[in-house]
Formats: C-alpha cells, sequence, structure tokens
C-alpha cells in the first residue's frame, strides 16, 4: 500500500486562491500552519484521485485520522501536524472536521440545496478559518465572520472549478435546486461553453456567495493580531474580485482565476485598506446574518 504521500497531485500552498503561511503571518506561526496545510491537502488529493476506489480513499483517509490522533508513524503528513500540534498544545479538532468534508467527497456526488452545500463548507472550509484564528489565540466570537469568508472562499472555488469537477470526478456542488430554476442540466457542465440557462444558474450561485461574502466585511477589525488582520484583508480582497469575475464570466470558457498582476494588486489593496482601518479606527460594515442557512 502506497503512503498517501505517494498520491499527492502535485498542488502546493502556492497554487491556492489564498496566501498559505505568507510573510505577513508571524513566522513562529508558519510551520504549524504549513503542517496543517500539508496534511489537508494531501487528504484532499486522496479524496480527489483519479484512479483510486472509493473504498481505497476512506481507507487512506481512516489511516491518515489514526496516525494524527497517535496510532502509527507510516504517513508523513500525520506525524508532522501531530507533532507541531503537541508542540503547542492543540488538540486536532479542525483537521479532524475537514477529514469529514474529504469523506463527504468520497460519498456524495450531488447537493440538493444551498443548505446542503453549507452544510460541506462547515467541515470543508470553516474550520481551516478556525483553525487560523486558534493558532493566534483569537477568540472564538470571531468565527462567524470568518466561517462566512472561508465558505465563499469554497464556493467561489466550486464555481471557477464546476466543469472540471464534473468531468474528472462527477461531482457537482451546484445546488439541484439552483439548476432547476434557471432550466439548466448537470450534463451542461461537460460543455465547452456555458449554455444560456446554466450560466444563469451559474450567476446566480455567484450573486449568492457574494452576499455571503459581504457577511465577512468585519472580519479583519473583529481579530487582534495586526498581522493576520492584515492576511485576511487581502484573502477578503481576493475573494472579492474572484466573486466579481464570476458573476460576470462563463467559468466553462473564461478565465475566472487572478493572474499575476492582479494577486499584487489586490494584495496591496489588501494590506494598504487594513492599515488605513486601523489607523483611523474604522470598522469595515457588514452585513448582519448568520454565514449560513443551516
Amino acid at each position: 500500500m502506497a503512503t498517501a504521500s505517494e498520491l499527492r497531485s502535485g498542488k502546493t500552498d502556492r497554487d491556492e486562491n489564498f496566501p498559505v503561511a505568507s510573510w505577513i503571518i508571524r513566522p513562529r506561526h508558519r510551520a504549524l500552519i504549513l503542517a496543517f496545510y500539508n496534511f489537508v491537502r494531501t487528504a484532499d488529493d486522496v479524496a480527489d484521485h483519479a484512479t483510486l476506489s472509493p473504498d481505497k480513499k476512506l481507507a487512506y483517509l481512516d489511516l491518515l485520522e489514526a496516525e494524527l490522533l497517535g496510532r502509527g508513524e507510516t504517513q508523513k503528513e500525520a506525524i508532522a501536524l501531530r507533532h507541531a500540534l503537541a508542540d503547542r498544545g492543540m488538540p486536532p479538532r479542525h483537521a479532524l472536521d475537514v477529514l469529514t468534508a474529504f469523506r463527504m467527497d468520497v460519498t456524495k456526488l450531488r447537493y440538493e440545496t444551498w443548505d446542503e452545500v453549507i452544510h460541506y463548507c462547515r467541515y470543508s472550509a470553516m474550520p481551516v478559518g478556525r483553525f487560523m484564528l486558534d493558532v493566534h489565540g483569537e477568540s472564538a466570537s470571531t468565527w462567524a465572520a470568518s466561517d462566512a469568508l472561508c465558505a465563499g472562499l469554497q464556493i467561489n472555488n466550486h464555481l471557477q472549478d464546476c466543469g472540471k469537477d464534473y468531468k474528472n470526478l462527477n461531482r457537482v456542488y451546484l445546488p439541484r435546486e439552483a439548476l432547476e430554476a434557471a432550466g439548466a442540466s448537470v450534463e451542461q457542465l461537460a460543455l465547452e461553453r456555458s449554455p444560456p440557462v446554466l450560466l444563469q444558474c451559474l450567476h446566480a450561485v455567484a450573486a449568492r456567495n457574494a452576499q455571503l461574502l459581504q457577511q465577512s466585511k468585519a472580519f479583519s477589525a473583529e481579530v487582534k493580531d495586526f498581522r493576520l488582520a492584515i492576511d485576511i484583508s487581502v484573502i477578503q480582497a481576493f475573494a472579492d474580485r474572484i466573486v466579481r469575475l464570476l458573476q460576470a464570466r462563463d467559468p466553462l470558457s473564461e478565465r475566472v482565476h487572478l493572474n499575476g498582476a492582479e494577486l499584487l494588486a489586490f494584495s496591496i489593496s489588501g494590506i494598504g485598506g487594513e492599515v488605513i482601518r486601523r489607523a483611523v479606527g474604522r470598522r469595515p460594515v457588514s452585513n448582519p446574518g448568520p454565514a449560513h442557512d443551516a
């Protein structure tokens, strides 16, 4: 049996829609954050593997969990995260939550409603933000805004990759109710260009996600750590730009990712905005309401 490391896709932290353990974060936190990222990335690649059977995928995910909890010494990502968490006296709760999402990826290929998608995000995305907050010693009162940002990032990614996910994995995160409301079908995701009804559906989901991202606007102002606040502002700037692209373009035929120049520009914008807010003591305004319906 190969190790989970041998099943990695080759994707790294530099390929994500958001900075991972960037230079903005305090150096003492970066090793732990990278250990968490590598564990999560390995598990994600197992769940998305093109040739592994569902049973084998679940077996690997169970093995990663067991070794994270100290039962075994064969999976280097699990061992590294276990030791990194122990060094900080932190429990593995958020990593275990993410494994729940990857098991869902193996066993659940369709989502009926927006609430079901948000439930998936509760395990796939929200634990990542909560982990970052715990690493920095932030209050759990920041979790609601973090959950909104993390879920928004996840849904952006679902929309960006909707064609690839369907063609490669037969996995569809678009809610069936949204497809039906537009008169679109799942099979249209295999096309090279979205027909009008599918594009209407994709833009409607993006618009709803933009509303979700509005709920995280005050997030950076809620955290105490200045560097983390800047990192959050940069990520928010990325997410807001991507969701605008998704409301205007067709992810099946057009670019809906940020290029290098855009990443730099929105990084500067996010950093500058947070510095100014902190200097003048102005709190960003976010829409009231929960981050999710479920």
